[in-house]
């Protein structure tokens, strides 16, 4: 997915869900009409990993706190972790 840039006169967005929307919309304009397959896992791993690293950043890389900030068990955390290449 494309990094979205709101332009300065843009209103502010507010919530998360509004991000990513605005998101959506811009990768769906981008693309116009070519077909789209597993959206949902791609949007999910585009969303997955930077959550993971900026949660182990703000917990000092514990991965104990981190996976109780993210209400995962800290096993599937480590399992993420792995797929993800941050161990």
């Amino acid at each position: 997915m494309s990094d979205f840039k709101p332009s300065p006169t843009a209103e502010p967005v507010n919530s998360l869900s509004e991000h990513v929307t605005l998101s959506l919309e811009s990768y769906f304009n981008a693309l116009q009409d070519e077909q789209i397959c597993n959206l949902h896992e791609m949007v999910i791993q585009q969303v997955e990993k930077p959550l993971i690293q900026f949660v182990l950043e703000k917990h000092s890389n514990n991965q104990t706190q981190t996976a109780q900030t993210l209400g995962i068990n800290r096993n599937t955390l480590r399992k993420k972790m792995q797929q993800y290449h941050l161990i």
